[in-house]
């Protein structure tokens, strides 16, 4: 069993709020600026309005006492909308470092090897909203803070990419909670329910947030993405340009590192600088390391520049965690089939599915290309996670997804998948991240007896939240039978667009979660967002599809360009500096 917390513990979480809150702000914009009100007494309708939000259903003292507490750290009545938003940040950092501790002194009372992954699970996922609502906490600069000021030359740009920022860490610090209590599933119960009370309060304060953040873009003065190319990114922007501008070029050391042969490339690069190979991984030892887990765990913490790791092919037995400290990695193989990094675990084997993953990554700004991700578990094993990714900014280019049930586990934050492949039978493709998968091949595969087959369950569980799925150019094979996705959530979201669909999907297009559509699965028929635009093939006729209120034939431009590399994961402000070709819009409008 992990013991339980000490005071030491505590001090250095408290240590972690201090150093979160009073964080420097320099290179943050001025967030919602612009704000102008009618009068006074609107101004302070609005910002008592913000403060009551912030307050919604606490069970904490009671909604009055908080309304006070936020209302004095703002500097009270007629300091603006932005300080209320700032004091509620504040107060939810306090509130996921107290559940972050009280949960890890739960550890103490597992009894069960599943209990106390999850207990394991929980502190990690508390410790990734604790980052992330510090990383909102420190978007909220003031101009005159050290930020941009608001009129200052590209200060709007800036702005709205902070403004998205907020809005990604917001959503994804909600969704921790859920995955933390999720993991408890397959146990008595008895600690799941001491958890679930220790994370209540800090999930609804996130949600809070996520509301506040709605109710201050609803009035800022619209922003314009700057002007755009020709629509295609990537090194240079260049749509002929297929491969990322990494050059194979090794930096010996102590004569065991060999320089790896480059794939061929196209001859324009866009003037981009090659970019040194920094370690080698070999099964053969003629590299640096002999494993992945190895090259990874030695690489830089809070890395500002991309550190590059190449990976010899073979198969690398092995399960590998990129860690929230391991920022900027690019992980680079021989390709696909060829550089394998493979494991088995899975929730019938005993591992939470959080923890089941063969590759788990965290790390902002990680780029992986040419390898393959696989977990061999099998059909019916269950849940069996190949890839998890957690990772900011994240970019996966001609990378292939290997497994069963839950495959893919994109579960937070902004990922972009382009020219990959993806195979699995039952939600091999789910979580709660903001997720792109373009021109990538979606393969289904046998099913084990009495499963049915589905190739998405997104998790978004809040409709302030901007996750969802967006699949763009891809081909859906489907030489199985396959429904396009079902909710997980109440406010699952997936849109596939210009695409092929194989002979396998079926007429319905999409699933319900469980067949009795019963209780919080019911709502979900109606606050779902399922949408379809110009997708072609023998699978892609909508005339038999479902009638759910929330399902959507999408026949407007408009409406499928919210969820473009350009608008849905906001690609033009950092696929670029990824190397990877994308695609910033819709093929045909």
């Amino acid at each position: 069993m992990a013991p339980p917390a000490t005071s030491a513990t505590n001090f250095q979480l408290l240590l972690m709020l201090l150093l979160l809150a009073t964080a420097r702000r320099g290179n943050a914009a001025a967030v919602f600026a612009g704000l102008s009100f009618e009068s006074e007494g609107e101004a302070e309708a609005f910002e008592d309005a913000l403060l009551r939000q912030a307050c919604f259903n606490v069970s904490a003292g009671g909604r009055e006492a908080c309304v006070s507490r936020l209302d004095t750290a703002r500097g009270g009545a007629g300091s603006g909308p932005v300080p209320v938003l700032r004091a509620a940040l504040r107060d939810t950092l306090g509130e996921a470092v107290g559940a972050a501790g009280a949960v890890r002194g739960l550890a103490s009372l597992s009894n069960h090897a599943r209990e106390e992954m999850a207990v394991r699970d929980c502190v990690e996922l508390l410790g990734y909203s604790v980052d992330e609502l510090g990383w909102a906490l420190d978007a909220m600069a003031e101009a005159g803070d050290g930020g941009v000021e608001p009129d200052a030359p590209g200060s709007a740009a800036a702005a709205r990419r902070a403004e998205d920022d907020l809005h990604a860490w917001l959503s994804a610090a909600l969704g921790n909670q859920d995955t933390c209590v999720e993991g408890f599933r397959g146990t008595d119960g008895r600690l799941m329910r001491r958890v679930e009370a220790a994370v209540a309060q800090l999930t609804q304060l996130v949600s809070n947030l996520l509301s506040m953040h709605k109710r201050l873009r609803s009035i800022t003065p619209l922003r314009h993405a700057p002007p755009g190319s020709n629509g295609t990114g990537g090194a240079a922007a260049d749509p002929g340009s297929e491969l990322p501008p990494w050059v194979m070029d090794v930096e010996g050391e102590g004569g065991k590192d060999e320089e790896p042969k480059p794939k061929p490339k196209s001859a324009h690069t866009g003037g981009s600088k090659p970019t040194r190979v920094d370690v080698v991984v070999a099964q053969d030892g003629s590299g640096r390391y002999r494993t992945v887990s190895e090259a990874v765990a030695r690489a830089p913490s809070h890395s500002k520049r991309k550190y590059v790791i190449y990976v010899k092919r073979g198969v690398y037995h092995e399960n590998v965690e990129v860690r929230k400290k391991k920022t900027n990695i690019v992980l680079v193989g021989e390709g696909m089939g060829e550089t394998v990094i493979s494991g088995s675990r899975s929730f019938s084997g005993g591992w939470t599915t959080f923890r089941s993953a063969t590759f788990a990554v965290a790390g902002a700004g990680f780029v992986a290309r040419d390898l393959t991700i696989r977990n061999t578990a099998g059909p019916a094993a269950h849940q069996a996670v190949a890839l998890r990714v957690d990772s900011d900014r994240s970019a996966f280019f001609r990378v292939a997804v290997e497994g069963y049930q839950d495959t893919l586990y994109a579960h937070s934050l902004r990922q972009f998948y382009r020219d990959c492949r993806v195979a699995g039978t039952v939600d091999f493709v789910f979580g709660n991240g903001i997720a792109v998968l373009q021109r990538t091949l979606v393969a289904t595969l046998p099913l084990a007896p009495g499963q049915t087959g589905s190739v998405t369950a997104q998790g978004r569980r809040d409709p302030n939240q901007n996750t969802g799925f967006a699949f763009h150019g891809c081909v859906v094979e489907a030489a199985h039978p396959t429904f396009l996705g079902r909710p997980w959530k109440p406010f699952s979201r997936v849109v596939v667009m210009e695409s092929y669909l194989g002979p396998g999907v079926q007429a319905r297009g999409w699933l319900e979660w469980a067949a009795t559509g019963a209780g919080e699965h019911a709502v979900a028929l109606a606050t779902l967002f399922y949408g379809e635009y110009r997708n072609y093939g023998p699978g892609a006729g909508v005339a038999g599809r479902v009638r759910w209120p929330g399902y959507h034939a999408i026949v407007d431009a408009a409406v499928a360009g919210r969820f473009t590399v350009r608008r849905f994961i906001d690609g033009l402000a950092w696929l670029p500096g990824t190397g990877v070709t994308f695609t910033a819009d819709l093929f045909r409008k």
